[in-house]
């Protein structure tokens, strides 16, 4: 299992983000382009090498976002039309992921086949966006970094826009 903590950088020309683990050591940082229509956001790791691209696909009824790793498909994003707690679908290559939110979409539950593997928590208070991501599959953590900015845009940022 591993702990790893997503925070926002507040002042910041376009969407920033640093990934520590529990010891406050750097392990990804995000970075979104700017001047681009939907989000166009990248994850690198330590050493700046890019592992994911991840695109807001425009023109939906609902939010949907594509995950790349170099040129292929991934993982695809997809939140679904829900009462009260939001609920978003991951169809992936490595299997199929359900997040599913409390009310005030801070705290998600990861599921695989309906057997919880992990959580996301948003902090409360907090200058950015920052947030606890825990995932008991440590090879999968670049994975669910992405798909955490990729909900945290999905949720968060387009409903303040």
């Amino acid at each position: 299992m591993i702990k790893l903590y997503i925070r926002q950088k507040v002042f910041s020309i376009g969407d920033k983000y640093n990934i520590t683990n529990e010891l406050n050591q750097p392990v990804f940082r995000v970075e979104s382009e700017i001047f681009t229509f939907g989000a166009k956001i990248h994850l690198y790791d330590a050493a700046g090498t890019e592992l994911y691209f991840i695109q807001q696909k425009l023109f939906k009824f609902l939010p949907e976002y594509h995950i790349y790793n170099g040129d292929m498909l991934c993982a695809i994003v997809k939140k679904e039309f829900s009462f009260f707690t939001p609920k978003l679908n991951i169809t992936s290559q490595f299997g199929d992921f359900t997040f599913e939110g409390n009310l005030f979409a801070m705290d998600f539950t990861i599921l695989q086949d309906g057997i919880p593997i992990g959580e996301l928590h948003k902090k409360w208070f907090t200058w950015g966006d920052s947030y606890e991501l825990i995932i008991h599959d440590d090879n999968l953590a670049p994975f669910f970094c992405a798909i955490a900015i990729a909900i945290d845009n999905c949720l968060h940022n387009e409903n303040n826009k």
